[in-house]
């Protein structure tokens, strides 16, 4: 059963805070407690939350939500997002594309370009264009990370060192003003960290909610990015990624 808006609000707004009481959710979504905690029970259920006294919290900071969740999750904002930059890229361009399940819906987006050469490390990626038998797929070698449909490790590593990419296409686990980009597993942050690296043009896709999310490992500061793809940003946020040079492109 997939979770309903309520819920999706509650599992994103959970992931950017320590903690987030009943009470808070209560007076935020105007329901009952009993409301809330029914919420709340069918959350922890599915091991998406951890239950606290009169509340919950974040499941870890190492380990991202199961794949079957973040792939649902958010929908709308990823499908917009995924055609926006899908405009921005032509047809005949050679292209990374990392990890996550909003660069599975850049992939999507990009099904009617034309003679694109793809390099991928996400086994979900290359099952999309399995579709498409004019567009070049090549998915480098690596250890096999089950629970997220991808191949991380130095094999991974020393494959994306021997390209180098019109357009590296990354997502990421979370977004901070200080630390810059981040995610939750340090092989997974290897791999977006060459893939800048390995690229002329870098495109970070990330919706609003990543922002102050609980992951803990670094990938690089906003000055290595070219451009931020999202949904809604703050004007504060806006103004501090222009400082740093990264343009920003937002959905309509």
């Amino acid at each position: 059963m997939s979770l309903n808006e309520r819920q999706n609000q509650i599992l994103n707004w959970v992931q950017r805070v320590d903690s987030l009481s009943v009470d808070e959710m209560v007076a935020y979504f105007d329901v009952s407690s009993q409301t809330i905690r029914k919420d709340i029970n069918q959350l922890a259920e599915r091991s998406l939350v951890r239950r606290t006294h009169g509340g919950i919290s974040p499941v870890s900071s190492i380990e991202n939500l199961p794949f079957e969740h973040r792939h649902n999750l958010n929908i709308a904002e990823k499908m917009a997002m995924a055609e926006l930059v899908a405009q921005a890229i032509p047809d005949g361009a050679s292209l990374f594309l990392g990890v996550g399940t909003t660069v599975e819906y850049v992939s999507r987006a990009l099904l009617n370009h034309k003679a694109l050469q793809v390099f991928t490390n996400n086994l979900t990626v290359a099952s999309i264009f399995g579709v498409r038998p004019n567009i070049q797929v090549r998915v480098l070698a690596g250890k096999l990370r089950h629970q997220h449909h991808d191949l991380v490790g130095e094999e991974t590593l020393a494959g994306l060192r021997k390209y180098f990419f019109d357009y590296g296409i990354l997502g990421c686990g979370g977004l901070d003003e200080e630390q810059g980009i981040l995610d939750f597993d340090p092989e997974e942050a290897a791999v977006s960290r060459v893939l800048i690296e390995q690229s002329r043009h870098v495109f970070l896709v990330a919706d609003q909610h990543k922002w102050h999310r609980k992951a803990m490992a670094r990938v690089q500061p906003f000055e290595k990015i070219e451009c931020f793809f999202s949904d809604e940003i703050t004007p504060q946020r806006q103004r501090f990624l222009a400082s740093s040079g990264v343009k920003v492109e937002l959905v309509c």
